[in-house]
């Protein structure tokens, strides 16, 4: 009986783990395809940070040296625009608080996880020009 109320147990958390992980994955589902297109074209991915963030090679160095992937500089960049921080201030929360989510990080810089702009960043990137394509515009209220 015992065995039975554990493996229900490992069951129920199993469950719950694994329905969270699925809730973080629909957030930021662009982020995987946005990685290989920016690894496939690492000088072109720099030269398009420089102009839609109008930063120099420095800066565009120092967040690429505290970040695993070109993805999370995006993001750090573009919440250090949001929140108007500095972007050394989003690396040290980003390092800071590693693990626990975008959501949390804008929190902590002052974006509201439920704002517009919040919500337009965990649908996609405006780095590339393919923003939104292959979505239908257009359609509902007349």
């Amino acid at each position: 009986m015992k065995l039975q109320k554990m493996l229900l147990m490992v069951s129920v958390v199993f469950l719950l783990v694994s329905s969270s992980a699925i809730g973080v994955a629909g957030d930021f589902a662009w982020v995987k395809d946005f990685n290989i297109r920016a690894e496939a074209d690492l000088s072109g991915f720099r030269a398009r940070l420089a102009a839609r963030f109008k930063i120099g090679d420095a800066q565009i160095n120092t967040v690429l040296s505290h970040v695993e992937k070109p993805a999370d500089a995006y993001i750090i960049l573009r919440l250090g625009e949001m929140s108007k921080k500095t972007t050394d201030h989003v690396i040290k929360e980003y390092q800071s608080h590693k693990g626990k989510g975008w959501g949390e990080l804008a929190k902590r810089l002052g974006i509201k996880p439920g704002s517009k702009e919040f919500h337009a960043l965990k649908q996609g990137s405006d780095l590339y020009e393919d923003r939104g394509k292959g979505k239908e515009k257009g359609k509902g209220k007349k």
